[in-house]
């Protein structure tokens, strides 16, 4: 077997599950806002489907059905008109889709504490709210086109396993985006009141007199122009909503002043935010990008990500358990690149030293991560060739039970470091690793090129880190069905751990060093518990959700 069964592929005429088939009719939208003082001039018993609000002038507010999907115009919503009152998306029936014509920003963005003192917003709740009922599917036409949910509002997208909600774009639900198309939308922004170290503080962060020093108001990414928003303060305890089996697919932009959209932007989302089953699936930029903030992930899948499947900036403190990255055989970035300080290199050594004694740097805690990371180089990377953990600038991290492979194809060859499992970079983050503030706790590499330099390799020695030998540019499985030397997943779908009991690395037992601190396995999935990516991920089992795409197998 080589790596094609971590590709995935889909047949001609294959569309979203849930979706209509065939192109979308969409309608003429109806001529309304949500100001005082616009008509409403549509509506009637054939759109009582579709979402409404009551806007500010006491009208009914309604998207336009087709029989099938709902249609909203800019007039309903979008850049520049902004959902000010709460609004929920409900689940349609026969699996239509509601199609918006332009973006979707819940609440208002606020540039300084009188305006959000005028406003009344203060945290998460004070703003409008933002349902969506599991099962539904809201699509976008352009990469111009992506979600805000700005300070003080919020997102109930809550799923379930057997109806998970989809946000995506229109020519996934009409079946004209290939697997791996990207930029088919925008993505997702959400913003929060909690720290930040772009901002100032007095005190440490989390003891008594922590406090703002002035304002806290960072542009999020995406903003420039009717796009722009604001993140950040001190309330690590914010909630920005809840997101439960959520899956965003083909997402990612560059915009306006440069700024590359993820899959979801949590720009100094709280603690209180409860993120449980995402899966970003295609991605232009990052799947996840965390600016500051203390939200927690539990069940996350990264596939097909063209740049980072985790990114973290800005002070960013909060856990992912249970995490599966897979990016394609010829495009991706890192599984992991990490950033403790923001704006680092605008610092000298002394402000970069405050930032970590003061509790301001990234402080983070990863459990149960599978990484199977792209081979390719520079010659068909989107952004950067396919590598593992970049952990960099005054980062403390904890990685516990966690697999990163790169060996299902083989690598590029031209440089002999850019594919490599782990990087541990700047004197800050060295610093951490011999401290032991940066720790690798039971962790297995399978790379051709393990390790960036010296350092690297005898920092992972000594946390006890086993490296399986790889030969450079071979194809090598890390299947128990095709190497007997290495033995690390198994599975009709190759995504599930061995049982450390009986994987091989290098043809023998892995020893007691990287022996699972709780559990029997390794990484993120095992054929011996419940799978917790059944039935609501895209794109990884075949016939789940009556999926079009499935792995390739030999």
């Amino acid at each position: 077997m080589n790596y094609k069964q971590t590709m995935i592929t889909v047949p001609a005429g294959a569309v979203l599950a849930g979706c209509s088939s065939g192109d979308i009719n969409i309608q003429p939208t109806t001529s309304v806002s949500n100001s005082n003082n616009t008509v409403q001039s549509g509506g009637g018993s054939a759109n009582d489907v579709c979402a409404s609000y009551v806007n500010s002038g006491g009208q009914t507010i309604q998207g336009v059905s087709d029989g099938t999907n709902c249609t909203y115009s800019q007039a309903f919503v979008a850049a520049g008109n902004n959902l000010t009152v709460d609004m929920t998306i409900p689940t349609l029936p026969n699996g239509g889709a509601h199609i918006f014509e332009g973006s979707l920003f819940v609440g208002e963005t606020y540039r300084t504490n009188a305006e959000l003192s005028a406003a009344g917003i203060t945290r998460g709740g004070d703003g409008p709210v933002l349902t969506i009922e599991a099962g539904a599917t809201l699509a976008f036409q352009t990469s111009k086109d992506f979600i805000i949910i700005n300070r003080g509002s919020q997102i109930f997208a809550v799923g379930t396993e057997t109806a998970p909600i989809t946000l995506t774009s229109v020519s996934d639900v009409n079946g004209t985006a290939g697997p791996e198309d990207v930029q088919q939308w925008g993505g997702v922004v959400i913003n929060g009141f909690a720290v930040t170290n772009k901002c100032a503080y007095t005190g440490t962060r989390g003891q008594p007199g922590f406090a703002l020093v002035g304002e806290c108001h960072v542009a999020a990414e995406g903003a420039a122009g009717l796009d722009e928003s604001q993140y950040g303060g001190e309330n690590d305890e914010d909630s920005s909503g809840r997101l439960e089996y959520v899956v965003v697919k083909h997402p990612g932009a560059t915009v306006g002043n440069g700024d590359e959209l993820n899959g979801i932007s949590f720009g100094a989302v709280g603690s209180n935010t409860i993120v449980n089953n995402l899966e970003i699936y295609s991605s232009y930029d990052d799947g996840i990008e965390m600016f500051g903030g203390a939200v927690n992930f539990n069940n996350y899948v990264a596939l097909y990500v063209r740049d980072d499947s985790i990114d973290i900036d800005e002070g960013w403190q909060g856990t992912i358990t249970n995490a599966l990255a897979i990016q394609s055989a010829t495009d991706g970035n890192h599984c992991i690149e990490a950033d403790g300080i923001g704006s680092y290199d605008t610092l000298d050594a002394i402000a970069r030293a405050d930032v970590v004694a003061r509790n301001l740097n990234s402080r983070a805690i990863i459990s149960n991560l599978t990484c199977i990371v792209s081979p390719n180089g520079a010659a068909t990377a989107t952004h950067d060739p396919g590598a593992g953990w970049r952990l960099r600038e005054g980062l403390w991290i904890d990685i516990n039970d966690s697999l990163l492979i790169s060996s299902f194809a083989a690598n590029d060859t031209i440089s002999a470091n850019d594919n490599y499992c782990l990087r541990v970079q700047d004197q800050e983050s060295l610093d951490a690793a011999t401290n032991g503030d940066l720790n690798l706790n039971s962790v297995v590499f399978a790379c051709q090129e393990t390790y960036r330099d010296a350092f690297n390799q005898t920092f992972a020695q000594d946390e006890g880190a086993i490296a399986a030998t790889v030969a450079d540019g071979v194809v090598t499985s890390a299947t128990a069905m095709n190497d007997a030397e290495l033995q690390l997943l198994e599975g009709a779908v190759p995504i599930y751990s061995v049982d450390y009991a009986i994987a091989q690395v290098d043809g023998a037992v892995p020893g007691a060093t990287s022996a699972p601190t709780s559990g029997t396995f390794l990484g993120a999935l095992s054929l011996g518990q419940n799978d917790w990516t059944a039935n609501w991920t895209y794109g990884i089992h075949a016939g789940s959700r009556a999926q079009a795409l499935w792995f390739e197998t030999l």
